[in-house]
C-alpha cells in the first residue's frame, strides 16, 4: 500500500513539474521592466520556445507596448492583402503545439509593425488577450460644414496631419504617414455607414486648406455629407493585418479581440483546421472611434479541413466579415503541348503559390465560369511573383483560351460551419462563401449595408474561385440589411458570368434558405442566377419603417437561368420588428 501511495505521489509531482516545464511565463523573459518597448523580449521568448519546444506562454493582466525598431525585415506576400517588407512582432515559423495565453493583457502596438504571422506551423492557439494601436492606420473627422465645392472637416488629436504644398497629409509622432485612398460617410449617431454612402475612390492626398486648429477645408470633387457625421479616411493599401496564417494547421482563436489593424484581422493561405470561439473584431469602446479593422474581419484563400466560427461579433470593420475562397490564375500563354505559362492578375495576389507537382488543376472558361478539363501537374517552376510555368501530364485542352480562360486547385475545400454570432455596421457586406465543402451558416444575426450574404466568384477581377456545392442557411435573422450600396439582395447568389453566357452556366450549386427570418425596409430578399438546386421555404419577413424605402415595387425573389428551384413564399407581418440591442 506505502508502494502504491508514494508512486502515486511521484506520479503527481512528476506531471505537475512537467507541466511547469511546459509553460514560461513572458514576465521572465523581460531584462528591463523600465523600457517602453516588449518587443525584445518576444523575440527572446519565442527564441526559448523554439529551442525547448514550450507549450504554453503566459502573460500578465495588463498592458505591453510593441514597436518596429527591434523586429527582422522580411518580404511577405499575402493573399488579398498587399506585399511588402514586413516587420513582425510574433513571427512563429515551425513551431508545434503552442498556446499563447493573455490573461487578459492588452497589446498595443505602434506604427508599421505587424503582431503575428503563422507559418509552417501546427496546432497553434491565441487566447484572451485584446490587439489596438496607439494610431490607427485610418483617420477619421466630423463633417462641420458641407460647401457647393468642399466639405469642413474637424480632427482630434489622436488622428495627426499636416498641410503640406496645398494637400492633407496624415502622420503620427513616429514620422510615419498615412496615405489614405477612399472617403466614406459614417452615421455618427447609428455608428454605422450612413444611408446609401458610397466610397469616394480617390488618386492621392487631397487638395486642402487649414481653418483653425483641428479645422480642415477638404476640396474633393462630388464629395459630401451631413453635418455632424464623420469621414473615414481609409488606409490606400492593406500592409498590416493583425494575424496572418500560411502553410499551418490546425489554429484557434478564443476570446482574441481585434479592435484595429491596417489591414484584414485574421488572414489564412493555404492552411487547414481553424477553431474561432468569441473572436470580437470592434471599434474600441474606450476611444472615439467609428471603425474597427480597416478591411475583413476574417479572410480564408485556398484553405481546406474545417473552418468553425462561433459566438463572434464582427462590427464597424471595413470590409466582410468573412471570404472564403480559392484562387484562379489566367493562362498567359501555351509554351508546348503539355506546357503554358500562367498568371496572377491581381495585384493582391502576386506571390500567391498554390500550384504544387501532383495538384488537380481546373480548366475553366471565364465567360461561363464552368470548368471544362482537369488535369494533373507534372512540374512547376515560378518565374516571379506573377508568372508561373506549368507542365501537366497530359497535352493541354485544344479549346483553352489563352488571354481568358482560368485555372484553380481542386479537391482540398473546408467544411465551414458559422454559427451564433454578430455581422453589424461594417462596410460592404457580411459573408462571401466560395467554399465547394459542407457549409453551414446557422443561428447568426446579420446587420450589414450590403448583401448579408454573397455567392460570388470571378475570373475577371478578383480571380476568386468559388462555385459552392453544398450550403444551409437555416435560422438566422436578417435585420434590415442592404441599408448601402453593397447589395441588390439579402442574400445575393452570384457570379462573374457574363449576361449572354448564364444561362449556360450553374456555379453554383445546392443552397437551401429555410427558417430564418428577414427584418427588412427593402423588398428585394434574394436575388440568383446560374444556379443548381435552389431552395427557399419556411421562411418569415417583417416588413420595416427602419430606413426609407427606394426600392419600392422590388420583386422579393429575382431569379433567372436557375434550374431545381423551389421558392415557397414567405409569411409577411408588417409589424416592424427589429432585432433589441443592436
Amino acid at each position: 500500500m506505502k508502494i502504491c501511495v508514494t508512486l502515486l505521489l511521484f506520479l503527481v509531482v512528476f506531471v505537475s513539474t512537467a507541466q511547469k516545464r511546459s509553460t514560461v511565463v513572458f514576465e521572465d523573459f523581460v531584462t528591463d521592466h523600465s523600457v517602453r518597448d516588449f518587443t525584445p523580449a518576444v523575440l527572446r521568448a519565442v527564441d526559448y520556445i523554439k529551442k525547448h519546444h514550450i507549450q504554453r506562454l503566459v502573460f500578465s493582466p495588463k498592458r505591453y507596448d510593441f514597436y518596429p525598431d527591434s523586429t527582422v525585415d522580411k518580404y511577405v506576400f499575402t493573399s488579398n492583402n498587399d506585399e511588402g517588407l514586413k516587420r513582425t512582432v510574433f513571427m512563429l515559423s515551425g513551431i508545434s503545439d503552442l498556446e499563447i495565453d493573455g490573461q487578459g493583457a492588452e497589446f498595443i502596438f505602434h506604427g508599421y509593425v505587424s503582431p503575428f504571422n503563422v507559418e509552417n506551423s501546427s496546432n497553434i492557439r491565441f487566447r484572451h488577450f485584446t490587439i489596438d494601436w496607439s494610431r490607427t492606420f485610418h483617420s477619421e473627422g466630423t463633417i462641420v460644414e458641407v460647401g457647393n465645392h468642399s466639405v469642413d472637416v474637424r480632427f482630434g488629436p489622436e488622428y495627426p496631419y499636416k498641410i503640406e504644398s496645398g494637400l492633407l497629409l496624415f502622420n503620427d509622432s513616429l514620422g510615419n504617414d498615412y496615405p489614405y485612398g477612399s472617403i466614406l460617410e459614417f452615421d455618427s449617431r447609428k455608428m454605422e455607414t450612413a444611408y446609401m454612402a458610397r466610397d469616394y475612390y480617390l488618386a492621392g492626398n487631397q487638395p486642402a486648406i487649414s481653418l483653425s486648429p483641428g479645422v480642415v477645408r477638404i476640396f474633393t470633387p462630388d464629395l459630401t455629407g451631413t453635418v455632424g457625421n464623420v469621414f473615414v479616411f481609409n488606409p490606400a493599401k492593406r500592409l498590416v493585418p493583425a494575424f496572418v496564417v500560411a502553410d499551418s494547421k490546425g489554429v484557434t482563436f478564443d476570446y482574441v479581440t481585434i479592435y484595429h489593424c491596417g489591414g484584414m484581422g485574421i488572414v489564412a493561405q493555404r492552411s487547414s483546421n481553424f477553431l474561432i470561439n468569441h473572436l470580437v473584431v470592434s471599434r474600441n469602446p474606450k476611444k472615439d472611434r467609428v471603425l474597427s479593422v480597416t478591411a475583413d474581419a476574417t479572410h480564408f484563400v485556398n484553405c481546406s479541413g474545417f473552418i468553425r466560427i462561433d459566438s463572434c461579433v464582427f462590427e464597424n470593420q471595413m470590409d466582410d466579415a468573412t471570404n472564403i475562397h480559392g484562387i484562379y490564375v489566367q493562362v498567359a500563354r501555351r509554351l508546348l503541348p503539355e506546357k503554358l505559362l500562367v498568371e496572377l492578375i491581381h495585384e493582391q495576389q502576386y506571390g500567391f503559390d498554390f500550384i504544387r507537382p501532383g495538384s488537380a488543376l481546373e480548366f475553366v472558361h471565364n465567360t461561363t465560369m464552368e470548368a471544362y478539363d482537369t488535369m494533373k501537374v507534372k512540374s512547376v517552376k515560378r518565374l516571379n511573383k506573377q508568372f508561373t510555368e506549368i507542365t501537366f501530364d497530359k497535352p493541354l485542352p485544344q479549346e483553352m483560351v489563352v488571354g481568358k480562360d482560368v485555372l484553380a486547385a481542386i479537391g482540398l475545400y473546408p467544411d465551414v460551419t458559422i454559427s451564433n454570432s454578430v455581422i453589424r455596421k461594417n462596410r460592404a457586406r457580411g459573408m462571401l462563401i466560395g467554399s465547394r465543402g459542407k457549409v453551414i451558416i446557422e443561428r447568426n444575426i446579420f446587420h450589414t449595408p450590403g448583401a448579408a450574404i454573397l455567392f460570388e466568384g470571378d475570373g475577371s477581377y478578383w480571380f476568386e474561385q468559388a462555385g459552392v456545392r453544398d450550403v444551409t442557411v437555416r435560422d438566422n435573422v436578417f435585420d434590415n440589411c442592404n441599408y448601402g450600396v453593397w447589395g441588390n439582395a439579402v442574400i445575393q447568389i452570384g457570379s462573374g458570368v457574363q449576361q449572354e453566357y448564364r444561362s449556360a452556366s450553374r456555379y453554383n450549386r445546392n443552397i437551401r434558405i429555410h427558417g430564418n427570418t428577414f427584418n427588412s425596409f427593402d423588398p428585394r430578399i434574394l436575388t440568383a442566377y446560374s444556379v443548381q438546386g435552389l431552395a427557399f421555404f419556411d421562411n418569415v419577413v417583417h416588413e420595416s419603417s427602419e430606413y426609407p424605402n427606394k426600392f419600392i415595387g422590388s420583386q422579393q425573389f429575382n431569379v433567372s437561368d436557375c434550374s431545381d428551384i423551389r421558392i415557397d413564399k414567405p409569411q409577411v407581418r408588417a409589424d416592424g420588428a427589429t432585432v433589441s440591442g443592436r
